[in-house]
């Protein structure tokens, strides 16, 4: 989501992976002299084997326990219309963590927004913490994701969408991009919408947990993940842990989002809000709230689809090929993008009033 900027080079694109759509649309771009000279197609690294183990939380006799890999403190970037996030995967300190390409925790004001954008080959999760959004797209799809909720939107072949956030007041929330394997890049766009309500929610011994995809405690989300995936917030008063079973050779992080958590060891020091903590391979994760104040964090892990990734802003794809016919189709409102050409979201339609 770049600020209206002219089409930008490969190496800006990389870093900030959005970009409005007039760019992508009105610019030549002759993408060969892009890929030319440069190695943009890489396999993403992957932690342990593939074994899988069931989900779900139980006692902290793991066989193999998680621990700090390493940690990273998001850092704030302006990003789309006058908006700020704070990045972590998706730097250049952590390109990605297949099957995960960008988690942003983001904060908005209107009119600062997300505005018109297209994307393919990939999923966005939005997850509203505070105030609400206003989406639309292309097919005539828009609703409102207010806090506690959460949009998960399979782009597929493709969509243009707009992002933009409540008029009055910080809006609040994480999104997180979910890779999909080749043979899935091309289906048509789908939503999984879920309001707060419809979420499962445990509490137990001072730990609270909202299951947005997986299994944590024998509660299964009803969200199906195309990419295997699990998406749990937890909320731990003071004094209290969390054993959670994570399967084996699955990809797993962490983001802070308020107060300090020991993870892994009882004895590792505390980490604090605003860090993504890279988890190492292992069957389960525990967590302490050594603090005294309560404390949340999101617990994200995936099956690695170990595949080549070429990605080009909002376009992510197995080889440059691809990319380049992306943008192509893209331009040409053809393949998935027929309505491209033509659609503008009614937020940014009065904008222009």
């Amino acid at each position: 989501m770049l600020r209206g900027s002219p089409f930008p080079s490969f190496k800006s694109i990389s870093r900030a992976p959005m970009f409005p759509a007039s760019a992508l649309r009105s610019s030549v771009v002759n993408l060969r002299s892009v890929f030319s000279g440069r190695v943009v197609s890489q396999r993403s690294t992957s932690v342990g084997s593939s074994v899988v183990r069931a989900m779900g939380s139980v006692a902290g006799d793991f066989k193999q326990p998680r621990e700090v890999r390493r940690k990273l403190l998001s850092q704030a970037q302006p990003e789309g219309d006058g908006a700020t996030v704070r990045r972590s995967i998706g730097r250049p300190e952590l390109k990605q963590l297949d099957p995960f390409l960008l988690l942003d925790y983001f904060e908005a004001a209107g009119p600062a927004g997300f505005p018109d954008h297209p994307h393919r080959g990939f999923e966005t999760v939005t997850y509203m913490l505070q105030g609400y959004f206003q989406h639309e797209d292309f097919a005539g799809h828009k609703g409102i994701i207010e806090a506690g909720d959460v949009q998960w939107m399979t782009a597929g072949r493709g969509i243009v969408h707009s992002e933009m956030p409540a008029p009055t007041g910080v809006q609040r929330g994480l999104q997180l991009w979910v890779n999909l394997a080749g043979k899935d890049k091309m289906i048509e766009p789908n939503y999984q919408e879920l309001k707060a309500s419809d979420i499962p929610r445990v509490k137990k011994d001072g730990v609270e947990v909202v299951v947005i995809a997986g299994e944590s405690y024998g509660i299964k989300s009803p969200v199906f993940t195309r990419t295997p995936t699990m998406y749990l917030d937890f909320y731990l008063q003071p004094g209290a842990s969390v054993h959670q079973a994570i399967p084996e050779g699955w990809n797993a992080f962490t983001f802070i989002i308020k107060g300090n958590v020991v993870f892994g060891k009882e004895d590792a020091q505390p980490i604090t809000e605003s860090h993504t903590v890279v988890l190492s391979d292992g069957d389960g994760l525990s967590a302490w709230n050594k603090g005294t104040e309560p404390a949340q964090f999101v617990l994200v892990g995936g099956q690695p689809l170990n595949e080549p990734v070429v990605q080009y802003g909002p376009f992510v794809m197995n080889t440059q090929a691809q990319i380049m016919e992306t943008v192509r189709d893209y331009q040409l409102g053809r393949n998935g993008f027929e309505r491209a050409p033509s659609w503008r979201s009614e937020a940014k339609s009065k904008s222009r009033r």
